[in-house]
């Protein structure tokens, strides 16, 4: 019996050591352009009358920090629109093995995002799939940045990913 005690201490003792040798990961350099999404923000925004909505004004506020890490930025928003009030929380991060930016949220009415993004200078673009109704539409969320304080955002939805009809626009400014 002193003998097993001995093999099984002797193999935590080589595990314990092996792990100590591992580095923690560390965030890559593709994040650090998350952090111009960090800090107060507020989303002023015009949805169109359509599939989605009777359309009219919506305002956003965000809150966005860097979870401890440094992989994920989290948003908490409240927003206020014609379709009703609700709060949300989402997550922005980096998918090395995709090369994409990652976007998740999930809110108050009952909706969940999954989006994958890609940055092209001063243009973010952010892609998903939903279902509406048993119907797959594709999303399409566009950022062009004009400062570190303000960008303006547009989203379009399509059936078959080339016709694209336009669903909400407007401006975020960062407090």
């Amino acid at each position: 019996m002193k003998r097993i005690a001995m093999v099984v201490a002797g193999s935590l003792l080589c595990a314990t050591a092996a792990l100590a040798q591992i580095e923690a990961p560390k965030p890559g350099p593709e994040l650090k352009k998350l952090d111009l999404l960090t800090g107060s923000w507020t989303m002023d925004g015009d949805m169109k009358p359509g599939p989605m909505g009777p359309g009219g004004k919506i305002t956003e506020h965000d809150k966005c920090a860097w979870m401890e890490g440094g992989f994920f930025v989290v948003c908490h928003s409240d927003f206020q629109s014609s379709m009703g009030n609700g709060v949300a929380v989402s997550m922005m991060g980096y998918s090395p093995d995709d090369k994409a930016y990652t976007y998740r949220e999930f809110n108050s009415m009952g909706e969940f995002d999954d989006s994958k993004g890609t940055i092209d200078g001063d243009t973010w673009a952010w892609t998903n799939e939903q279902k509406m109704n048993g119907v797959t539409l594709k999303g399409k969320y566009t950022m062009k940045i004009l400062s570190s304080t303000s960008y303006n955002f547009a989203y379009e939805i399509s059936q078959d990913g080339t016709k694209w009809t336009p669903v909400m626009d407007g401006k975020a400014t960062k407090k």
